[in-house]
C-alpha cells in the first residue's frame, strides 16, 4: 500500500512543554516532525529505540551520553538505544526525528 500525506495534515500534539510534534508511523519506524519553542528543555531520558535527530531550522543543544554539542540547520545526530540524552532549543527549532522500532507511546 502506498500512503501519501501532507505533513501539515497530521494533527500536532504537544508531548512535552514547548515540543509540538506530528507523528508518522509505519510498521517499522516512526518519524517525528517537531516544532520547538526557544528555551524549551527535553530532560534527560533514554529509550530502547534507535534515533536520529536532524535539524531543519534553528539551533539545538544536545547532550548524548554526557557529551554536549550544538546541532545547527542541516546537521544530524545518531542516538543508540538505551543511551541517556537530553536537549535544549537555543532558538526556535524544527527537527525531524526518526525512531526504530515504532514509538507506540507517540501514537
Amino acid at each position: 500500500m502506498i500512503m501519501k500525506k501532507l505533513i501539515t495534515d497530521i494533527p500536532q500534539k504537544e508531548l512535552f512543554d514547548g515540543f509540538n510534534g506530528r507523528f508518522f508511523h509505519t510498521e517499522s519506524y516512526t518519524i517525528a516532525f517537531w516544532e520547538i519553542k526557544k528555551g524549551s528543555i527535553l530532560p534527560e531520558h533514554e529509550h530502547f529505540h534507535e534515533q536520529t535527530t536532524q535539524v531543519v531550522e534553528g539551533i539545538l543543544e544536545m547532550t548524548i551520553n554526557g557529551e554536549s554539542f550544538l546541532l545547527e540547520e542541516g546537521m544530524i545526530a545518531h542516538i543508540l538505544p538505551n543511551i541517556i540524552h537530553s536537549g535544549k532549543a537555543i532558538t526556535n527549532c524544527k527537527l525531524t526525528d526518526t525512531f526504530c522500532p515504532v514509538r507506540e507511546d507517540y501514537k
